[in-house]
């Protein structure tokens, strides 16, 4: 019977790096093959690493915590924790209130941003503004959209708030950092992960009940990078 995600435990401290790679692999919901296509490897050289045949090397180390944005630390010596937060998105915790007319703050926009097939930046016109806020080291220049939806929980709670910036198509992707992704069809916000076709992305949720999305790189219309994740409800 196939093990749940509920039911798979983390390795102990005491574990060694194969039995965290083989946890990485049961979480992930892909094959061994699949697995080792993600980080870049041969199969069979992923079946002798994990079979003990051969050394786990330190490039194939390197590969894993870049690909799969896995802690370093966690997956060489069971330290912390699998998936450390990310840290490029500051997250504020409390309350806020969007006042209206106060154009030295931040826009807040009636707008779901993990959701529509509308291009994102056709939407932000003055009349879907419903009030500006202003907290500490929130920049007045990036836009505030509501968070709908829980594939990106615990963190990105149903109904936060992120400020988003655009990303130009020559900017290089900052790999594991959170971003609204913009496709022909629908768009939504989640971590962009590295696809070992060049030509590809990962979509990736922090909730584990959602799979990975690939997605060809040319089908992205528009990114944009979240700058800070504020939990909690703003007041208009």
């Amino acid at each position: 019977m196939k093990e749940s995600l509920d039911q798979l435990a983390v390795p102990a401290p005491s574990a060694s790096v194969i039995d965290r790679l083989r946890y990485l692999i049961k979480l992930s919901r892909m094959t061994q093959a699949r697995f080792a296509e993600r980080v870049g490897v041969d199969p069979s050289n992923l079946s002798r690493i994990l079979s003990g045949h051969t050394p786990v090397s330190d490039s194939f180390i390197n590969r894993v915590v870049v690909d799969l944005g896995v802690s370093k630390p966690w997956l060489t010596s069971g330290t912390g924790v699998p998936f450390p937060r990310d840290i490029h998105a500051r997250e504020i915790n409390g309350h806020a209130t969007a006042v209206s007319g106060n154009h030295n703050g931040a826009p807040v926009y009636d707008i779901n941003v993990s959701a529509g097939s509308a291009n994102l930046s056709r939407e932000f016109t003055e009349d879907r503004i419903v009030g500006f806020c202003k907290l500490p080291g929130l920049n007045p220049d990036s836009p505030l959209v509501r968070v709908r939806g829980n594939s990106m929980s615990p963190r990105l709670a149903d109904g936060s708030w992120v400020a988003i910036r655009p990303v130009s198509d020559t900017a290089p992707i900052l790999w594991g950092q959170i971003y609204v992704v913009v496709l022909d069809d629908y768009r939504m916000i989640k971590y962009v992960r590295r696809h070992p076709d060049p030509e590809q992305i990962v979509l990736h949720s922090d909730n584990p009940e959602y799979d990975d999305i690939e997605v060809a790189r040319a089908d992205v219309r528009a990114l944009y990078l979240v700058e800070m994740i504020l939990n909690f409800e703003i007041t208009i």
